[in-house]
């Protein structure tokens, strides 16, 4: 069987039970087209109906509840998505999403006073992540840098691992000492799958912490952390998951726990090197590291207790992980290509295809990038206001590019809908409708 038979093939024994037919078990306005999963996720209605009895618990009985049933719930949804990633369950904790996890590793790193220490990022980072670093950098007096390595797509991963050589033999050239280097699982802009666990072995090869943003992973691609080994790993539940908002998981191996001795904030599960404080929660985990995240603060954590259920609900009602993988990455891979075939374009992937081993695909725009720059923003107005969707427009490597993120309630006549919608836009900007639209409000 070919491929494009083999795709065709796993599309429609997927749409028996996934595509517009699961629509049904969402919220979503029946006007509206959701192509922008990968930004805020989406919750089914039975899930939600679930928070929201946690959370009536939560007003019923507020301590019963907040002090002695919601942590035993916790550690189930722990144990659950710890089964899911291939984790021991002690070594995951949550937090409100995968920049909290960023800020919490780094915010908890202590760098030397020779000034040598680097932080690597590559160029495709997050944008809130970058300004993590910045931060960090900003306020470190000196002690930290960063280093950055400039990536541009397509590109091969044997040619991103050979930059991160490359990057790290420069670093010490100029006496400088490789710390920790932070990348993705799959980027946001463009959204490709990035060489992770390539990139994980180079930096235990070399004496580098890991720092793995998988804001766009579970849920999306397979994470198998026992075979990856990181020293760190960060990845939103309410993206790709189907978690409600907002949850993240965060991943530290038992050797790297001593070192995130605080959350953020601070709370009651922070040890003082001068002795312990009192603590008002009678329910504490014999792990430290899990203690310190289990009360960090008052907060409506009420979607973490939502893991376990929606790891079920994923399995009992599309079909368990491998089934929802299989059909949102081949969604994306063909329904990208039928997108580009009606703009008369392309899709962004490398000649061995890695860079699109995933639920997200990016489409080229028949604009050059002088009359699309200026014209984006207008574009995205436009889509929410006249056709009732949204999908993220962007410039990399001098070309526009439309994300469109696939899910198990799309089907590819949705993407034939996109590719239709965005080639109708496109056109609107080439008439002048844009430029004409800035003359009216100058």
């Amino acid at each position: 069987m070919g491929s494009t038979d083999q795709s065709s093939s796993i599309l429609n024994r997927g749409s028996s039970v996934l595509g517009q037919r699961t629509l049904q078990h969402f919220d979503f306005d029946p006007a509206h087209r959701n192509f922008n999963h990968g930004s805020f996720g989406a919750s089914p209605r039975e899930i939600r109906k679930k928070l929201h009895h946690y959370q009536d618990l939560s007003e019923a009985r507020p301590d019963q509840f907040i002090r002695y049933e919601s942590p035993d719930i916790l550690n189930e949804s722990r144990a659950a998505l710890a089964k899911l990633v291939n984790a021991p369950t002690d070594t995951v904790v949550f937090v409100l999403n995968a920049t909290t996890g960023v800020n919490t590793v780094l915010g908890n790193m202590t760098w030397n006073d020779d000034c040598k220490d680097e932080i690597f990022f590559f160029s495709t980072i997050y944008g809130a992540c970058g300004k993590v670093l910045d931060f960090i950098v900003d306020s470190s007096l000196g002690r930290v840098s960063s280093r950055g390595i400039t990536i541009t797509y397509p590109r091969e991963d044997d040619e991103i691992v050979a930059l991160f050589k490359d990057a790290i033999e420069n670093s010490r050239k100029d006496g400088k000492r490789p710390r920790i280097c932070i990348f993705d699982t799959v980027s946001s802009l463009p959204a490709v799958r990035f060489p992770f666990e390539q990139i994980t072995k180079i930096c235990k090869e070399e004496g580098i912490l890991s720092l793995v943003d998988g804001a766009q992973g579970v849920g999306m691609i397979d994470i198998d952390l026992g075979a990856l080994d990181p020293d760190f790993f960060v990845s939103n539940c309410h993206k790709w998951l189907h978690v409600p908002r907002a949850c993240a998981v965060l991943y530290v191996p038992v050797r790297n726990q001593a070192m995130i001795r605080s959350t953020l904030p601070t709370s009651h599960g922070y040890i003082p090197k001068s002795g312990e404080r009192f603590n008002p929660l009678p329910k504490r985990h014999k792990s430290a590291f899990v203690n310190n995240f289990q009360f960090v603060g008052t907060l409506d954590t009420s979607p973490y207790l939502c893991v376990k259920d929606t790891i079920e609900w994923r399995e009992r009602v599309l079909g368990g992980e491998a089934k929802i993988t299989e059909y949102i990455q081949t969604l994306a891979r063909e329904g990208g290509k039928k997108a580009a075939q009606i703009l008369g374009t392309e899709v962004l992937d490398n000649k061995s295809g890695t860079m699109s081993k995933c639920a997200t695909t990016n489409v080229a725009l028949p604009l050059d990038p002088e009359e699309a720059s200026p014209a984006l923003d207008w574009m995205m107005e436009i889509m929410m206001a006249e056709y009732n969707t949204f999908i993220p427009l962007f410039i990399h490597n001098n070309r526009p590019w439309a994300r469109i993120s696939a899910q198990v309630y799309l089907e590819m006549q949705d993407f034939e809908w996109a590719g239709q919608m965005l080639l109708e836009l496109c056109g609107r900007v080439k008439t002048g409708e844009y430029e004409m639209s800035q003359t009216a409000f100058s």
